[in-house]
């Protein structure tokens, strides 16, 4: 069966070269040098931060385990970082939207550096403090970024279908061949050079400060609110309007937030699925072959983006019900072979057909997330994106919060289920945003003049 595992990298390698070898004029689009000049600097930056988030990812569970803290401990520590991200990250990265986005991008760089810092330290409330600079990090990660460049692409007049150039290449680099890298990065450093399992977070700081001089170096500032009267409470009152006066908006966070808690639930759920009997399994290889599905799902995505059919929420209904049949795969497979009692061993044969299954999955997250930003640059106002995609973030990281906490109250079989319906409910609020989207033009959100009706609609004060 050892073989099973490199034929599945072998083939998806095969593919994905021929996708991108193969691409005609169709499939690209025609820039200017001045945007892939921009498009280039924003790639070797955001490449950079996800080297420094990748590389540690592998090894947190690992180096608690090596301190000596049990699954309680450890599963405590995780809960405090979604928590974190939940409570302190939208906080921090909503006021990016105020004090401006390239300050928070620097920020995410420091918070993750002084993360990766804790790591040396077997103190149990120094790594707590770690994990909580973690989640800021990460909310800042998953909106300031993003945020900064649909601001500076429209501040410098770039052809707003470019974006999705930048998006899918993104994804492309930072959530495919750099994970792999810095997985392979990760596991030079831990096994092959024999520096202990605190080196890659150490070579994750290097990184996220190499990418922090060439912020400081050569982006401009961009906000989304100007005006000096609004304080952070008006910021949420705003994002809050907007998220409830525009269906679009508020089915893009839904859809949003059942897709990613799927994820990350899936993320907890894959060795266990696929090693029920402590199989001996090549986790980093597995890993590695994932983000290759991913980058499968990417290319793809960037071919389809280059046209103006199908549209983004036309094919992202498709997504949502092959991604949501991909995670039933370990229900059936749990029907179609008998469990065995015989620990150890090579993957079973249910576990040949459910990694299958689920590089699909991570094939459809290639998709979602490139397709996901366009989305978002269409339809989220500029003046409150930062804070509006934060919010987004909230309801997922609950989700998280009670999956980790429950992760071993229930079937696995149960938290697939779980995440297949949540995916098929995306796929019918993705139908419901198609519908809106044919039915009604884009229509930029006047922020300050909705500010300024809510405010006059609110009682003076005596």
């Amino acid at each position: 069966m050892e073989s099973f595992y490199f034929v599945v990298f072998a083939c998806l390698a095969a593919v994905v070269s021929v996708m991108e070898l193969s691409k005609s004029d169709k499939d690209r689009v025609n820039t200017s040098s001045a945007f892939n000049a921009f498009k280039n600097n924003y790639l070797v930056v955001y490449s950079l931060m996800m080297a420094g988030d990748w590389l540690q990812g592998p090894y947190v569970y690992y180096l608690y385990s090596q301190y000596g803290f049990g699954k309680g401990d450890i599963g405590q520590l995780f809960i405090a970082g979604f928590g974190s991200s939940m409570l302190f990250g939208t906080i921090v990265g909503s006021l990016a939207d105020k004090q401006g986005r390239k300050r928070a991008c620097v920020t995410y760089c420091i918070a993750y550096i002084l993360s990766c810092i804790t790591k040396h330290s077997p103190e149990y409330k120094v790594l707590m403090v770690g994990r909580i600079l973690g989640g800021i990090a990460t909310s800042l990660l998953f909106s300031a970024f993003e945020s900064w460049l649909v601001a500076e692409h429209n501040k410098r007049g770039f052809d707003q279908q470019w974006l999705s150039v930048t998006f899918s290449t993104a994804i492309f680099l930072g959530n495919g061949l750099v994970a792999i890298v810095s997985g392979l990065f990760g596991n030079l450093l831990v096994d092959a050079l024999g520096f202990g399992p605190v080196a890659p977070f150490d070579a994750a700081a290097s990184f996220l400060a190499v990418g922090m001089v060439i912020i400081l170096s050569s982006w401009t500032e961009n906000y989304g609110d100007p005006s000096e009267s609004k304080d952070l409470l008006a910021q949420f009152r705003g994002a809050a309007i907007s998220i409830a006066s525009d269906e679009k908006i508020a089915l893009l966070g839904a859809i949003q937030s059942l897709f990613e808690g799927s994820m990350y639930t899936f993320v907890f759920l894959w060795t266990p699925a696929l090693s029920p009997n402590d199989e001996d399994i090549p986790h980093g290889f597995i890993f590695a072959t994932f983000m290759l599905a991913s980058m499968l799902g990417s290319s793809f995505a960037s071919r389809l983006m280059a046209r103006s059919s199908p549209k983004v929420e036309s094919y992202m209904q498709i997504v949502f019900v092959i991604s949501s049949a991909s995670l039933l795969i370990p229900i059936f497979t749990n029907f179609l072979e008998i469990p065995s009692n015989v620990r150890g061993g090579s993957i079973s044969f249910s576990g040949c057909l459910q990694l299958l299954g689920f590089c699909t999955f991570e094939a459809c997250v290639g998709i979602f997330w490139p397709s996901m930003m366009k989305m978002r640059s269409q339809y989220i106002p500029e003046e409150a994106r930062s804070t509006i995609m934060n919010f987004f973030r909230i309801p997922l990281n609950i989700f998280v919060c009670i999956v980790l906490y429950n992760v071993s109250a229930f079937p696995i079989t149960i938290m697939f289920g779980m995440c297949s319906i949540f995916l098929f409910v995306a796929s019918v609020l993705q139908r419901r945003l198609l519908a809106l989207a044919e039915s009604q033009k884009p229509k930029s959100q006047d922020w300050t003049t909705m500010m300024e009706r809510n405010s006059e609609a609110e009682p003076l004060a005596v």
